[in-house]
């Protein structure tokens, strides 16, 4: 029988073996973000890290790890369980360096039982910090199983000291010493939406000015106290530590669900999540950081959207909980009295449908790959909060390496199109903090190229729908844009109130005010794309169906009413390319993962074509003969051209943030996907009918 390792805690003071390194400043000025510094008299290095201010950290030009490197912050543990699981067990497997950063100890009432079943009986044990330290073993246990297979394989846990004064713990996953746990142990809210002064929340808004820790039984973390601004630089500081070059959180901006038209979302999804945003913006600005970007995922209101996965990837995905669940507790594999696992999951690994299911909440748009008037290739991407931009010259073998435009704050996903004159668009959303945390707004804005082929001009703001910025909120979807056949340029959002919105590029250079266009219960991200006749067609989910608008005709106004498909609900994401007079429009088979397309020559849809790919999930890019896609495995594949029977191809080594893009220009097709490390991928295919080539690296 194989051994079971049990965890092994080990405190190193400044006395241990690798006393003495650096925890340097992230040096940042103005606002709440001043400039700060700690001592590094308490500094132990952590394996697989890199303290700020090491020779790794200091030599010329950004460090990037040779395969990427990937940071969760999340705000409970099993967030990143039910709410990024399979991304974050692909991450593990993959070899790539992983940590994941929990913000508060997942206290809860200190209880690690089931709820009972009945009134009455015996009063439960309530201890916190026990029931804190179960949830830590049960995530150890988790990502062990993930990482290696076994889920008692050992962990050594240390102490160190954060760039916001206190300390936290930071385990390791012995077999693989590039995977880290770090746990911050803040109190959590308690409560899902409900007032809670001392809480994420309550700290953010200024309801009270600091929050304290919660440590869990055995942990060699310290209590601590921390303000807002303390928060954010502890965050800042472990990027700057661990260098990643992709950043998971989930949703900092979740809408409003119902009938009852709620946040359904857990308070502390959302403010973990917020305070990462801040965070993001002091490591984005700091010396010698790689390329990062960026993905945020749903959280709660996963339930209220139709099932991405079939059942064997749901399955999956839920015995990793179970892990965590402890599901049976006298199984002490991991050799603690606070037990194995949370038990409180024990009764429901399925969770309330997140087991079946993964979403992004940004990155969607699949027409961020665009094809200029002379031939050349555009790849437009956020990395470190700004917009990137490959370029591939005509007849180039090679793309040259991003450039990174000025004005900071995007949010990941930006979508593109291309002018009657051959100049390109670029349209995304972008987060701005004003002096306090509390001043939080979010913009749709826009960028041109000032001639074909040349330099974009600056970010213009298009504001945002009234009602998207309301108590706070800001959620909006990724703009997508399209120009119809009298060249009049139109860019569409989803709204904070599930309504389709537009504004117009008037003749004067002038953006027209936000013009709502109905629409009930929209979800995920809206696409628009020009049918061959010019008219500008726009397709959005709901949870029961597709909604579409369209333009009756070139330069006639948009339907102020949407129009139900009939088709059955999908996985909620849509991807359009023009086709003869009409449009094809792609989408996931709910409970399936399959690809499906029809065609809209109107407002009603073709028969579903289906195009395999089972237990796939988020978008695709498709232009031309060309069909790409991520695979069950996470795995970036396409779909080969001039096959009797479908065949999709896959790249194993390459995962990838958002969704991929394509294009067709003459003969060729070339599709592209932004690699967990910031990297450019693409394939092209040779001619109308050739076999698409590997997928490589577009630049060093």
């Amino acid at each position: 029988m194989k051994s079971r390792l049990p965890l092994r805690s080990a405190l190193l003071s400044r006395r241990g073996a690798v006393a003495g390194s650096a925890l340097a400043a992230v040096l940042i000025t103005g606002g709440v973000f001043a400039e700060f510094a700690m001592s590094d008299t308490e500094g132990t290095d952590i394996p697989g890290g890199h303290a700020s201010g090491t020779p790794a950290a200091a030599a010329s030009g950004p460090v990037r790890p040779a395969t990427g490197s990937v940071m969760q912050v999340i705000a409970h543990p099993d967030d990143d369980l039910f709410f990024m699981n399979p991304d974050t067990g692909q991450s593990l497997r993959s070899g790539r360096p992983m940590t994941s950063v929990y913000v508060t100890a997942g206290e809860a009432d200190g209880v690690n039982a089931p709820p009972p079943k009945k009134a009455g009986g015996p009063k439960p044990l309530v201890d916190k910090a026990k029931y804190s330290e179960a949830r830590q073993n049960g995530i150890r246990g988790a990502y062990a199983q993930m990482a290696t297979g076994d889920r008692g394989s050992s962990w050594t846990r240390t102490s160190i000291p954060t760039a916001g004064g206190g300390t936290a713990e930071v385990d390791t996953l012995d077999a693989h010493p590039d995977i880290h746990l770090v746990w911050i142990q803040l109190r959590e809210a308690g409560s899902i939406n409900g007032n809670q002064p001392h809480s994420l929340r309550g700290l953010w808004n200024g309801q009270v000015d600091r929050l304290t820790s919660q440590i869990a039984s055995g942990s060699p973390a310290k209590p601590f106290t921390y303000t807002k601004d303390q928060v954010v630089k502890t965050l800042a500081g472990l990027m700057e530590r661990f260098l990643p070059t992709h950043v998971r959180t989930l949703d900092p901006t979740p809408g409003k669900e119902g009938k009852l038209h709620k946040i359904v979302d857990h308070q502390d999804h959302i403010y973990s999540a917020r305070f990462a945003q801040a965070a993001l913006q002091l490591y984005a600005k700091s010396v010698n950081h790689p390329n990062f970007s960026v993905q945020t995922y749903f959280g709660y209101n996963t339930s209220y959207l139709p099932h991405t996965f079939a059942k064997p990837a749901a399955d999956a995905k839920a015995d990793i909980v179970k892990t965590y669940a402890w599901m049976n507790p006298n199984d002490n594999y991991c050799d603690s009295a606070a037990g194995c696992g949370d038990r409180k999951v024990s009764i429901r690994p399925y969770g309330n449908g997140w087991a079946q299911s993964v979403r992004y909440s940004r990155t969607n748009s699949t027409s961020w790959l665009q094809s200029g008037k002379d031939g050349s290739l555009w790849a437009f991407g956020v990395l470190d909060q700004r917009l990137a931009v490959w370029h591939k010259a005509p007849g180039a073998a090679a793309w040259g390496a991003p450039r990174l435009l000025p004005g900071d704050g995007m949010d990941s996903g930006v979508s593109a199109t291309r002018l009657p004159d051959g100049r390109l668009a670029v349209f995304g959303t972008r987060t701005q903090f004003g002096a306090e945390l509390t001043d939080y707004r979010r913009e749709v804005v826009a960028a041109v190229q000032t001639s074909p082929g040349g330099d974009f001009g600056p970010w213009r703001s298009l504001g945002s729908p009234d009602r998207s910025g309301s108590n706070g909120v800001f959620d909006m979807s990724t703009p997508t844009a399209a120009v119809d056949g009298t060249g009049r340029l139109s860019v569409f959002l989803r709204g904070g109130d599930r309504q389709l919105y537009s504004a117009d590029l008037a003749e004067d250079g002038a953006w027209t005010p936000w013009a709502v266009h109905g629409g009930v219960n929209m979800a995920g991200d809206p696409v628009a794309t020009a049918d061959g006749a010019g008219r500008i067609h726009v397709f959005s989910s709901t949870p029961k169906t597709v909604l579409t608008w369209a333009q009756p005709q070139a330069g006639a106004p948009m339907p102020a009413r949407a129009t139900e498909t009939k088709l059955p609900p999908n996985t909620t994401g849509l991807s359009a390319r023009p086709e003869g007079d009409g449009v094809r429009v792609y989408y996931r088979k709910v409970d399936s993962g399959n690809i499906q397309s029809v065609l809209f020559t109107g407002v009603t849809p073709s028969a579903p074509t289906d195009l395999g790919d089972t237990s796939g999930y988020g978008m695709v890019g498709a232009a031309g003969p060309l069909l790409t896609g991520r695979t069950a495995s996470g795995a970036l594949a396409t779909l080969e051209p001039g096959a009797e029977d479908p065949q999709w191809k896959s790249d194993g080594s390459i995962l990838f943030t958002g969704a991929p893009s394509a294009v067709a220009d003459g003969q060729d097709t070339t599709a592209a996907a932004i690699g967990l490390d910031g990297r450019l991928y693409w394939t092209q295919t040779a001619g109308a009918e050739g076999p698409a080539s590997p997928w490589k690296p577009a630049a060093n």
